[in-house]
């Protein structure tokens, strides 16, 4: 018994269109992502110490957070 795929009676440009499309919204994603980040790190390097520490959080340690590598139940890197 011979199975065929669902893509091989599709034109080879749709699956390129298709794997374009992919990679830009891949690369928009990826844009959108690191300007949310650099506010992040604005927002929270704006506040004080007290603050920071009040959300487990030291002044070294913004990148990571924002970054989502801070274990928060304790405040460590993973």
């Amino acid at each position: 018994m011979t199975t065929v795929s669902q893509t091989a009676g599709q034109p080879a440009s749709r699956n390129a269109r298709t794997g374009f499309f992919r990679l830009l919204e891949g690369w928009v994603n990826g844009i959108i992502t690191h300007f949310a980040h650099r506010e992040a790190v604005k927002t929270l390097s704006e506040l004080d110490d007290r603050a920071l520490r009040d959300i487990g959080v030291e002044r070294s340690q913004i990148e990571t957070a924002v970054r989502g590598l801070i274990d928060p139940t304790f405040g460590r890197t993973m």
